[in-house]
């Protein structure tokens, strides 16, 4: 029904109270100095405190107040004659008895005060459950937060193991972790120091709890106690556990995501976990397991990718020396080439001057090739450097015109221009889009049969006026203002439309027989539009198969 200490030091009083108390099942204790009275409160389970007012040598509204500053919760009746009650004591008091009172009565409002305290103390009870609830979630919500915030498989533990130190305040953690380093290892979070015999001993009993996972299956990773890896973080190294801390408390779960496994965690701790520790430690184990996929998923790319800055480099460096040791016989095969059909080691009959011209157009591509290949390098690397002034797009395109007249009429080509005049300046590099051209009007030659027409076209044009097919809507949507666009119109053989965006990819040849005669190295396309992507323009080409291709570029205005 609940306790009851007495304070009096009047024997009739107590006298009283324990046949009355007794009488009714009723536990008490009696006491009747400030000493007797706080022992009782701190070895025994109080309900109400039942005090003597006539009590002379207590300095009443004194103990009151200190009682209730450590049990706030203890109800406290004063037994009293009715009179005036003194003020500072009034305002510790819970309820009175009074000296008249019958028994019943008293035995009523002790019962009374008894139910008061119970469901006080039940609310308090209540109130502390909700505050660790509230705290743990908090902690919960944080950790999550921190395994957002990262992708190191390091810093992810060490969150896990703060977020249930902070919920279950552990005396131990033993982690086996298999995406820590490149090898298995046991991360012991303590409270003390711990011997290396103990440390052998949790080493063994991990491995023991790994395998027990997998017993009727393969292990995903292989291990031995002798050399597996060990880092401690104490907090209190001037005290250590001894082997009776495998006396304590445990969980145990695995770290894993389906199919994925990261490791294992044990935590132990001298008092016993409860049913909510339990679904605290599971939730935190489990929220770190998708991150650390996402880690070992970086880790991964990460190591991927610097195997690829590696063949780069290598790639790099394997094209520029290639390169170069290409190049060395080119300019003495020239000069040989041109001493030849110069005449200057003997005049040629008609199949010497055919093999020597043949000879000179392979070494003509040859070069074009090797300069693509460099070029290319060079874009891809940052490297290449422009020179860029304010020039009028029509002597680019008579280079160009001039360059090809000799070739085209070599192919029964029909070459020619039609420019707008006065078209306004633009600020480019004149060598990268003579290079742009050049390449445009090449391919044209090389796929257009003989009898047919190419058509270098310049005119101005703004950008809402600028339409092309849906696949290079991507490569104008950016374009605003005016613009000069060159245009290098063909005859030829046209391109596939699921092939047109394909023609700008490196080394992509669009596959036909003609494409397999001519050859090339497919880079005359990807090169010329990084030129143009440089010059804040856009290239793109409108096709036909057997009807002919439009390559357009559209390079902006030089602003007044």
């Amino acid at each position: 029904m609940g306790s009851i200490l007495l304070i009096s030091d009047n024997d009739e009083f107590l006298n009283k109270y324990k046949k009355l108390l007794s009488a009714n099942g009723i536990s008490f204790n009696y006491g009747c100095s400030e000493t007797s009275v706080f022992d009782h409160l701190e070895t025994e389970n109080v309900d109400i405190i039942i005090i003597d007012e006539t009590l002379d040598f207590l300095n009443l509204a004194t103990v009151l107040k200190r009682i209730k500053s450590t049990h706030e919760n203890i109800r406290i009746l004063l037994f009293t004659d009715g009179e005036k009650i003194n003020e500072p004591v009034s305002r510790y008091i819970n309820g009175y008895i009074i000296n008249s009172m019958s028994e019943d009565l008293i035995l009523s409002t002790i019962d009374i005060h008894i139910k008061n305290k119970q469901h006080a103390d039940a609310l308090s009870k209540n109130n502390k459950a909700l505050a660790d609830s509230l705290y743990r979630l908090n902690v919960l919500y944080g950790t999550s937060s921190q395994f957002a915030g990262t992708l190191d498989t390091k810093e992810l533990l060490e969150y896990m193991t703060e977020g249930l130190d902070k919920s279950l305040s552990f005396d131990l953690t033993s982690t086996l972790s298999f995406g820590f380093e490149n090898e298995p290892v046991l991360i012991v979070n303590s409270l003390y120091d711990i011997s290396e015999e103990l440390m052998d001993a949790l080493k063994f009993r991990a491995i023991v709890h790994y395998k027990s996972l997998f017993e009727n299956r393969a292990l995903p990773f292989e291990i031995d106690d002798k050399n597996l890896k060990a880092i401690k973080i104490i907090k209190n190294p001037t005290n250590k556990f001894t082997f009776s801390i495998f006396q304590y408390d445990t969980m145990f779960a695995p770290i894993d995501l389906g199919d994925n496994f990261f490791g294992c965690i044990e935590i132990f701790k001298e008092k016993p976990f409860s049913t909510d520790d339990a679904t605290y430690f599971q939730t935190i184990v489990q929220q770190v397991s998708l991150p650390l996929k996402s880690a070992g998923l970086y880790r991964q790319i990460k190591q991927k990718n610097e195997e690829l800055v590696k063949l780069e480099n290598m790639k790099s460096e394997f094209i520029s020396i290639a390169s170069h040791e290409l190049r060395t016989p080119l300019t003495p095969l020239k000069n040989a080439l041109k001493i030849l059909s110069g005449g200057r080691c003997g005049e040629l009959n008609e199949d010497g001057i055919k093999f020597v011209d043949m000879a000179k157009r392979n070494v003509e591509n040859l070069t074009e090739i090797i300069n693509n290949i460099l070029d290319m390098d060079k874009i891809e690397a940052g490297k290449m450097e422009y020179c860029y002034e304010t020039m009028n797009i029509h002597s680019v395109i008579q280079n160009v015109k001039n360059s090809f007249d000799n070739v085209a009429k070599e192919h029964s080509i029909n070459f020619r221009t039609n420019e707008q005049e006065n078209l306004p300046d633009i600020y480019a590099d004149s060598l990268r889009l003579g290079q742009v051209l050049n390449n445009l009007v090449s391919n044209a030659i090389k796929f257009t049969p003989e009898g047919k027409s190419i058509t270098i076209k310049s005119e101005l044009k703004n950008a809402y006026d600028i339409h092309t097919n849906p696949q290079f809507e991507d490569e104008l949507k950016n374009l605003n203002g005016e613009y000069v666009v060159v245009s290098v119109i063909d005859e030829g053989i046209g391109i596939k439309k699921q092939d047109l965006t394909r023609a700008f990819d490196k080394f992509t040849q669009i596959e036909n027989s003609l494409s397999r005669k001519v050859g090339g190295t497919g880079l005359g396309l990807p090169i010329a539009k990084r030129y143009v992507k440089a010059h804040n323009g856009a290239i793109w080409c409108d096709s036909e198969e057997n009807k002919g291709s439009s390559f357009h570029v559209a390079i902006p205005v030089l602003e007044k």
